[in-house]
C-alpha cells in the first residue's frame, strides 16, 4: 500500500463523482500507487445525492449542503468539483484560495472571461495541483498512439480527426436539463461539455490550430420541462470544427474536431485518427480493445490490428490478457493526478499528465472563435 494518503473533498455529488469515490474504493486494484485517495467529505445542494457517499463511503465525515464548509475543513487537502459551468469560476476560485489542490470538470470556466479569471487565481497560488478532466487518453491504445507521437513516428502529418459523440438526445422527450440552456451551461453547448476530450490529445502533441471554421447545430429546439410543458433549448447539440494546425515543423494539415449530442447509434463513443506519411493509427472506444495500424515504407499499404491488453501506464492487479475500460480509465487519471500531488515521478509517456489548465484555456479560446464562426459564416483565428 501507497505510505502517503491524500484527504479529499468532493463538490458535486453526481455521475462523475461517483465514478472517483468507487476509483478510490478499489484503490487496492493498483499494484503501485504513489499515494492513495480518502475522501472524507462530499458537499451538494441535495441530501438525496450525498447520501449515496454518505452509505457507501466509510471514509465521509462531513457531508453539507454549502461547498465553503467543506472548504474551511482543515481535513481537506484536495477537491474534486463536478458542478454546472456557471459555477465554475466562483467555486475553483474558492477552492484555490482555501489552499486546496483542484481537480475540475471541464470547460473550466462558462466562458473565455471566466476560463481567464481561474487561472488568474491558480497563478497566485503555484504551489497548488491544478489538473482538467479527460479520461479517454488513458486507454492503453492511446498511450500507445501517444508514444508513437513522441517517436515521431506519423512522419509528416495529413490530417488528424478527433471526436466525442453521444446519441441520447436524439430522443426529443428527453427532459430538458442544465446542459441545454445558455445560463448554466453557457453559449459553447456542447463544445463545452464534450470538447476537451476531443482537444486534450491533439493540444498535448503540440498540434494546435490556427483558425476555425464551425458548423453548429441546435437540432431539438424544444424539450419537456417536468411540467407538462416544452422550452426551448438554447445551446448547441453537435459541433464540426475544422480548423489548420501544424505539426513541429510548421507543416499545415487539418484537425477536425466533432462533438454530437445527437449522434445516432452511438452511445459515449470517443475517437482518435492520425494519418501521417509513414504511420497511421486509429482508435475508437466502440472497440476499446483494438488499435488500428497502417505502417509505410514502401510497398503495400495495409492497415492490421493491434490488440494492447491491459497493459496501462499505472500497473494493476488484472492480468495483460484481459480487455481495459472506462472505469479502468478513469481510475488511471486519477492515479497520474495523485502521483502529481504526492510529489512522484509520472511515467515517461506524453499521455501521463492529467490535462492541464493552459490546454483547458486553449480550448476555450478555440470554442470562442467557432462561436464568431458560426455566427458570421467566416473562418477565425484562434
Amino acid at each position: 500500500m501507497p505510505e502517503k494518503t491524500i484527504r479529499f473533498g468532493i463538490i458535486g455529488c453526481g455521475l462523475m463523482g461517483r465514478e472517483f469515490a468507487s476509483a478510490a474504493a478499489r484503490w487496492c486494484h493498483l499494484l503501485h500507487p504513489a499515494a492513495r485517495p480518502e475522501i472524507v467529505a462530499v458537499c451538494s445542494p441535495t441530501g438525496k445525492s450525498r447520501s449515496w457517499f454518505t452509505d457507501n463511503i466509510p471514509s465521509v465525515r462531513q457531508s453539507t449542503a454549502d461547498y465553503r464548509e467543506l472548504l474551511a475543513n482543515p481535513d481537506v487537502e484536495a477537491v474534486y468539483c463536478a458542478v454546472p459551468h456557471n459555477l465554475h469560476e466562483e467555486i475553483y476560485t474558492a477552492i484555490l484560495r482555501a489552499g486546496k489542490h483542484l481537480f475540475g470538470e471541464k470547460p473550466f470556466g462558462i466562458d473565455l472571461d471566466a476560463n481567464t479569471a481561474i487561472l488568474g487565481v491558480m497563478r497566485e497560488h503555484p504551489g497548488l495541483c491544478v489538473r482538467c478532466c479527460s479520461q479517454f487518453p488513458y486507454f492503453p491504445a492511446v498511450q500507445r498512439i501517444g508514444r508513437m507521437i513522441q517517436e515521431e513516428a506519423f512522419g509528416t502529418i495529413l490530417e488528424v480527426n478527433a471526436g466525442f459523440l453521444h446519441s441520447s438526445d436524439l430522443n426529443p422527450d428527453k427532459p430538458i436539463n442544465w446542459k441545454r440552456r445558455v445560463a448554466t451551461n453557457g453559449r459553447y453547448g456542447v463544445m463545452g461539455d464534450l470538447g476537451m476530450h476531443v482537444c486534450h490529445v491533439p493540444f498535448r502533441a503540440g498540434w494546435l490550430p490556427r483558425n476555425v471554421r464551425a458548423i453548429l447545430s441546435n437540432i431539438i429546439t424544444e424539450r419537456p420541462d417536468g411540467s407538462g410543458k416544452r422550452v426551448p433549448c438554447e445551446t448547441w447539440d453537435n459541433a464540426t470544427l475544422l480548423c489548420e494546425a501544424a505539426d513541429a515543423s510548421g507543416v499545415a494539415f487539418p484537425l477536425t474536431l466533432k462533438t454530437q449530442r445527437i449522434a445516432p447509434g452511438e452511445s459515449n463513443t470517443w475517437y482518435l485518427e492520425i494519418k501521417g506519411t509513414r504511420s497511421c493509427a486509429r482508435f475508437s472506444t466502440r472497440e476499446p480493445g483494438i488499435l488500428r495500424v497502417l505502417e509505410y515504407a514502401g510497398g503495400s499499404q495495409e492497415w492490421r490490428e493491434v490488440c494492447p491488453g491491459y497493459t496501462p501506464i499505472f500497473p494493476a492487479i488484472t492480468g495483460g490478457i484481459f480487455e481495459f475500460g472506462f472505469c479502468d480509465a478513469i481510475q488511471q487519471m486519477w492515479a497520474a493526478f495523485l502521483t502529481e500531488l504526492a510529489g512522484a515521478e509520472l511515467p515517461d509517456t506524453l499521455l501521463a499528465r492529467a490535462a492541464t489548465p493552459d490546454e483547458a484555456a486553449m480550448s476555450h479560446r478555440l470554442f470562442t472563435a467557432a462561436l464568431a464562426s458560426a455566427s458570421k459564416g467566416t473562418t477565425e483565428s484562434v
